[in-house]
């Protein structure tokens, strides 16, 4: 299976976002170089390359989500987004299981995640409205897991409902593109113009 290796703080430094949840991601700043005007293309590259990053995935998988959004009913970016945002991995992360979304895949890729009580191990599993994701018990003594969960809280979001009693997060509806994280950091519409060349 392929994954990917890119330098995590050097891809958050050009991004000039922290992607990976890290807090030393950027503390040393990159050099100060004169940079030529970025062409239209170049920028919807970034765009892409950018959001890619956040959700740590390669071109072949971002691009089967791209294809998927294009035939689902509403605006298409946004669609992407959501498609995107709704990931088992990625929610494992933004309920706070794990501290970034390397971790959150890692973890769903060893069983530690159930769905509904259901054992899933496929990072890429669509998670539905309604649907619950919780820690497997045998796990939940795991001193990282407790303080990632239970102590820092990182996300607060409008569309995950946390049960801190049960280790579990519920879906309780999908999210509008407003209240994702990074909603001023993204600009979708120029990926969608990137692929729609």
């Amino acid at each position: 299976m392929a994954t990917n290796r890119n330098p995590r703080f050097k891809t958050s430094r050009r991004f000039g976002l922290n992607i990976y949840g890290h807090a030393k991601a950027l503390k040393r700043q990159p050099a100060e170089t004169r940079q030529k005007k970025m062409s239209e293309y170049g920028l919807q590259l970034t765009e892409k390359q950018k959001v890619k990053a956040m959700y740590n995935l390669l071109e072949r998988q971002f691009y089967r989500y791209y294809d998927k959004a294009r035939r689902m009913n509403g605006v298409l970016g946004t669609n992407l987004l959501v498609l995107l945002e709704t990931r088992l991995d990625n929610l494992v992360y933004r309920a706070g299981f794990a501290r970034s979304i390397r971790q959150a895949r890692q973890m769903v890729n060893h069983g530690l995640i159930n769905v509904d009580g259901k054992r899933v191990d496929i990072p890429s599993y669509p998670v539905k409205a309604g649907q619950v994701i919780s820690l497997r018990e045998g796990y939940r003594a795991n001193e990282m897991f407790k303080q990632s969960f239970q102590e820092l809280k990182t996300f607060d979001l409008p569309y995950i409902e946390k049960s801190f009693d049960n280790w579990s997060a519920t879906l309780t509806r999908m999210p509008l593109r407003e209240e994702l994280p990074y909603k001023d950091e993204v600009n979708e519409t120029l990926i969608v113009e990137l692929y729609s060349k």
